[in-house]
């Protein structure tokens, strides 16, 4: 039989624990739960758990405070699950190394997804894999080329790097921020101009419609998703 999966729920929410834990369990999830960030913190210190579903509104702080705090020693998938809609709590929550966000109230077949995709990624990064498939793409870090079916296609140096890096984090949201830090630089974190040009020249070489994406997809005001395959 396969191992469950620990999955530590950070919420105060007792209708929401009761919610998600037969869900989980259903899954092939094991939950427990934490209700503070002072508990979140100890329990994901202690226990280890394979992924982190948090809420940022608990009692006694915030549940960013989690995430920088968990960030210092684990890389835990760390999944916000929150009914803050302000564009710059995901994006901060993000930044300080969340793997998702989720808005409540959500659907649970679309929570096991981002959960899976977030599993997936700490398996990859791990594996450290040298060739990634994202949208009908073959992306070969060792050779740094892109075929799509046969025919390679024709990268710059830079856009390369940019594609590889969104690849390697499909399906997850990542902010201009962190792209711009990752592939030009922390000196350039404020270029978000800049970065639009690289991934419109980038759509042209990639999308069979730039002005219709459906690999590198925008999320208006935060950063871009690169589709799965």
């Amino acid at each position: 039989m396969t191992a469950k999966m620990r999955v530590l729920v950070v919420d105060d929410e007792a209708a929401i624990l009761r919610f998600l834990k037969p869900a989980l369990e259903a899954n092939n999830y094991e939950m427990t739960s934490a209700g503070t960030v002072a508990e979140a913190i100890k329990r994901t210190a202690a226990e280890t758990p394979d992924i982190v579903l948090l809420d940022l509104g608990l009692p006694d702080g915030d549940g960013k405070d989690v995430i920088r705090r968990a960030r210092e020693w684990s890389d835990v998938p760390i999944i916000v699950l929150s009914a803050r809609e302000r564009e710059a709590e995901k994006i901060e929550s993000l930044d300080l190394g969340a793997d998702d966000y989720v808005n409540k109230p959500f659907n649970v077949g679309e929570l096991m997804a981002r959960m899976r995709t977030a599993l997936r990624h700490r398996l990859q990064r791990k594996a450290e894999i040298p060739v990634l498939r994202v949208g009908g793409l073959e992306i070969d870090a060792v050779r740094h080329r892109v075929l799509r079916g046969t025919a390679e296609l024709k990268l710059t140096p830079k856009e390369f790097e940019l594609l590889s890096f969104l690849a390697r984090h499909a399906g997850r949201v990542i902010t201009h921020k962190q792209i711009l830090a990752a592939v030009w630089g922390p000196a350039h974190t404020g270029d978000t101009q800049y970065l639009r040009v690289y991934i419109g020249q980038l759509r042209q070489k990639i999308e069979d419609k730039p002005d219709d994406p459906r690999i590198v997809l925008t999320e208006p005001g935060i950063g871009y998703r690169i589709a799965e395959a």
